[in-house]
């Protein structure tokens, strides 16, 4: 029988406290602005890295530090950082340019009392080329405001619109770090996952679209919003979205993006070829931080489960979780309130990993569903955090634009997370699956 200690989880109980009361200290005690993230979530991983190095004196430092290694060497966890170094390369190549001509073009083409719809739909391709929720409500939200205000539609229902989108192409992207994190640590194929998601995520995204015209198209004043867009800078998005959903390796997948990306932004002089490789690596900088909290997570989750606290944990979900159905549910609350501790569902996955892997072999649940309930419920709780840095950019981009709308509005408006809740809920509840 597998050891089980409850006290191996500490590290973890540690992290949750340090970062979830920092965070409301700053955010709401000092009113710093988007004061959780101004805690250097390494920092935090590495005092509960601390701990679990102090934990267990049977072990000497030697032992754990082995422990640790193989964690780190783990196959899965060195694919993910590879993938997320070329992930920054390419949104640093396409950037902001990029997603404002697929934004303005899409506008073009559709009446424009249906723009709210619009926007919805734009932000959902340019986080699924993106493969960023909060990158893409940074770029989008402007062009909202400019749509609410041309247009006369509810600003909160434009918000609300475009963060919906973000989320539902951040939950179904290739290139979305959630969708790597969520893949590699249950070892599946990007594509199979992808597939397991659509038929979660169609539903919710439609309902979302019929809402949302309910809800705006009363509002329209007849005004239009009209802008120069250059359609060439589409391509690199449409091949990357193209190569994944066909099945091709996520690497040529990416490197295919990053050429064409290149070869296109010089040759349209968007940009010069010494800058074009400074853009490459702040893209590349942009995901250095969660790539240490992946090798952070590795090794303090490798020594959680030499302790006995994995065991001890799926014990106790075990108890209150009974069959597959309730191991998907399980699953999904274990992220979820991962999430509300950390605020970022990429960590969030990181650490529910080892977890649900070993939940996957309990309840018999596939690596592909795995993945896909993952990704799916860390986007359900990620995309209402009032707190989550989704939010804090879309009122932070408001009020840079003179615009005043709180959270609190906001959060009605976010109907593609509410959607998306209820089409899991029915999947989990109905859903049908040959056990691997």
């Amino acid at each position: 029988m597998e050891k089980r200690n409850g006290k191996a989880l500490l590290p973890i109980a540690v992290f949750v406290v340090l970062y979830l009361g920092l965070g409301i200290l700053f955010e709401y005690g000092l009113n710093i602005e988007m004061g959780f993230y101004k805690i250097p979530v390494v920092v935090i991983f590495l005092a509960a890295l601390l701990v679990a190095c102090v934990q267990n004196r049977a072990l000497n430092m030697k032992d754990k530090l082995a422990v640790m290694g193989k964690g780190i060497s783990d196959p899965n966890i060195i694919t993910m950082i590879i993938i997320f170094m070329l992930s920054g390369i390419f949104v640093g190549i396409v950037g902001r340019t990029s997603a404002e001509s697929v934004a303005y073009f899409i506008l073009s083409l559709v009446p424009p009392q249906f723009a709210v719809v619009v926007l919805f739909v734009v932000s959902c391709f340019v986080s699924l080329a993106m493969g960023t929720s909060v990158g893409t409500i940074t770029l989008i939200v402007p062009i909202g405001i400019a749509v609410a205000k041309v247009s006369g539609f509810n600003l909160p229902v434009c918000i609300g619109s475009v963060m919906s989108g973000a989320m539902f192409g951040d939950n179904l992207s290739f290139i979305s770090d959630t969708t790597i994190a969520a893949c590699n640590g249950q070892g599946c194929e990007m594509k199979d996952k992808f597939k397991e998601n659509f038929f979660i995520a169609l539903p919710a995204a439609i309902v979302s679209i019929i809402i949302l015209y309910i809800l705006s198209v009363k509002n329209y004043n007849g005004g239009f919003i009209k802008e120069k867009y250059e359609l060439i800078q589409i391509i690199p998005y449409i091949l990357v979205l193209a190569g994944g959903i066909i099945g091709f390796n996520v690497f040529l997948v990416l490197l295919t993006g990053i050429l064409s990306g290149s070869i296109i932004m010089i040759a349209t002089g968007m940009v010069a070829p010494t800058d074009l490789l400074g853009n490459m690596g702040t893209g590349a900088a942009g995901m250095f931080e969660t790539s240490m909290v992946a090798i952070l997570v590795a090794s303090i989750c490798a020594l959680i489960k030499e302790y006995g606290g994995f065991a001890a944990l799926l014990h106790w979900i075990k108890k209150v979780f009974k069959g597959r159905k309730g191991g998907l549910l399980g699953m999904g609350l274990l992220v979820g309130l991962m999430d509300i501790s950390t605020a970022n569902n990429t960590v969030a996955i990181v650490m529910a990993n080892p977890i649900a892997k070993e939940m996957s072999k309990e309840y018999g649940i596939s690596s592909k569903k795995a993945a896909s309930i993952l990704d799916t419920f860390s986007c359900v709780f990620q995309g209402i955090l009032p707190y989550g840095a989704q939010m804090l950019v879309a009122v932070s981009a408001a009020a840079s634009l003179g615009e005043t709308v709180s959270a609190f509005e906001i959060l009605p408006m976010l109907l593609y997370p509410y959607m998306l809740l209820i089409s899991s809920l029915v999947f989990i509840a109905f859903g049908k699956e040959k056990q691997e």
